[in-house]
């Protein structure tokens, strides 16, 4: 009997694991996605800044630009550093799994090129 409630709590705590693993991982996906809707925001502002002053005949003043500038990049860095989270956390619960970490292992889909537009 108590064997059975040994086992019972360790699939309980890997289960909890796994689901708080789940929610860290949604967790830091929300965080990239609104960190790099900054990021593209800020360009467009930067954009905009240089349109606008194009526009009227002169040139985006510095200190503006370098306030843009900074803002850009910025959200920049930190949109690809949660990106990289993201991406060494899919490769470690690949490995985890014993499963390839991209498709160019020989699987089936392997040699299926997606990006190429028809002929």
């Amino acid at each position: 009997m108590m064997a059975l409630l040994d086992r019972l709590k360790q699939e309980l705590d890997r289960a909890g694991k796994a689901a708080q693993d789940a929610f860290d991982d949604g967790k830091t996906r929300l965080e990239a996605f609104r960190t790099r809707q900054l990021a593209d925001k800020a360009a467009q502002s930067l954009g905009y800044a240089v349109y606008r002053a194009r526009k009227s005949g002169g040139d985006l003043d510095a200190a503006t630009y370098d306030r843009l500038r900074a803002t850009l990049e910025t959200h920049d860095t930190d949109a690809a550093r949660l990106e990289s989270e993201i991406e060494l956390r899919r490769q470690q619960g690949a490995a985890s799994r014993g499963a390839p970490s991209d498709r160019s292992s020989g699987g089936p889909d392997s040699s299926t090129d997606y990006t190429s537009s028809p002929s």
